[in-house]
């Protein structure tokens, strides 16, 4: 039985799953400088051994699923920064360091999730037929590289959504799909920047073969009234990797970041509302995923 297939069967049994914090924002936060539009991308090639640590450190705490530091690393968002000759070594190498990572710690049953977003931190988005090119490429190089699947991330936009998970799904491995949401001056829950409604997305995913769908960089405040909409509009499992702290002038602030034992207070109450699959996104580390972990 593949991993693959031993997670879904536990998902379906009732398990709960821990998978890892924030991962570009250690990077930043362990001192490895940032490359403009491609963000904690760099660290791959630059600092490897600290990207490798880092999921290190998060399977040491408990993480059954470590994500790939491909945020950023896109063909498009790498063109952005001036680096898409590198667009295969970085998706490869960051993929082989989390598994790399998982044999250092001894851990053969962690999945390695192949992180993938459209994002462009100069709000800078190829022509839909462009960006499938590139993201199915993406895809097929992570899923040779051996990751397990694939977790779409910061889905914000209906129409590239929904592009970038069938070029990814081209890649024969699962994919599952992350949105990140925001509430407006009214209370609704609406994609964050592309402002359409997290149920308009929710409707829109479904019948397209995906078996989990995750909350996430979405800021902790907002969680449980995304949650109210996933209940009303999706059949499937969720996740939860919220985010705390701010980015401003492409870096995050981690002063007035959520401490761990509030994270993990919160994170009970999702897993009390049916989430499964816990983690964290930007500002979130290992310390906070050691308390998680606790109510896991």
């Amino acid at each position: 039985m593949s991993r693959y297939t031993n997670l879904m069967t536990r998902l379906r049994g009732g398990a709960r799953i821990l998978i890892d914090g924030g991962t570009g924002t250690e990077v930043e936060r362990r001192g490895v400088p940032q490359v403009g539009s491609a963000w904690s991308s760099s660290g791959t090639l630059s600092h490897p051994g600290i990207v490798r640590q880092i999921h290190e450190d998060y399977i040491a705490h408990g993480a059954e699923i470590i994500i790939t530091n491909t945020f950023s690393t896109a063909r498009n968002t790498l063109a952005d920064a001036g680096a898409e000759d590198q667009f295969e070594v970085y998706n490869r190498r960051a993929t082989e360091l989390a598994i790399e990572a998982r044999d250092a710690q001894n851990a053969p049953d962690v999945l390695v999730a192949g992180g993938i977003s459209y994002w462009s931190f100069v709000a800078r988005h190829p022509p839909l037929d462009v960006l499938a090119e590139g993201i199915a490429a993406q895809a097929a190089i992570i899923a040779g590289a051996g990751a397990d699947f694939l977790m779409l991330e910061m889905q914000v936009h209906i129409d590239r959504m929904l592009v970038t998970l069938e070029a990814a799904q081209s890649s024969g491995i699962p994919v599952w799909v992350g949105l990140s949401c925001v509430r407006d001056e009214t209370g609704t829950v609406r994609l964050y920047k592309g402002g359409e409604k997290l149920s308009d997305a929710l409707d829109a995913l479904a019948d397209r073969n995906v078996p989990v769908v995750n909350i996430m960089h979405t800021d902790v405040r907002d969680i449980d009234a995304c949650l109210d909409v996933v209940a009303a509009h999706w059949n499937g499992m969720v996740g939860v990797y919220a985010h705390s702290g701010a980015f401003v002038d492409g870096k995050w602030i981690f002063e007035d970041t959520i401490s761990p034992g509030d994270y993990a207070t919160a994170s009970a109450g999702w897993l009390e509302r049916g989430v499964q699959i816990l983690g964290g996104c930007c500002g979130i580390r290992p310390d906070h995923m050691e308390a998680v972990r606790g109510v896991v």
